[in-house]
């Protein structure tokens, strides 16, 4: 399983230290720049389609998009 935690800048190093020395975790890596931005978006866009799916959220369609281009 693949795990995704926000940690505060100033306690990262820490956390980092604590997850490398279990021994059941496989690898540790921190996301920075582009792609913490880019996981962000995606957390987004899953969330709108769980609010869409629930009738909670009207998206726009596919059509619409292209005639906005």
């Amino acid at each position: 399983m693949k795990l995704l935690v926000d940690i505060p800048d100033q306690r990262a190093s820490f956390a980092m230290e604590v997850l490398r020395s279990l021994s059941f975790i496989r690898m540790a890596t921190p996301l920075v720049g582009e792609k913490v931005k880019l996981w962000e978006g995606l957390a987004d866009s899953v969330q709108e389609v769980r609010l869409h799916r629930q009738g909670k959220l009207k998206l726009q369609s596919a059509q619409d998009l292209l005639h906005e281009l």
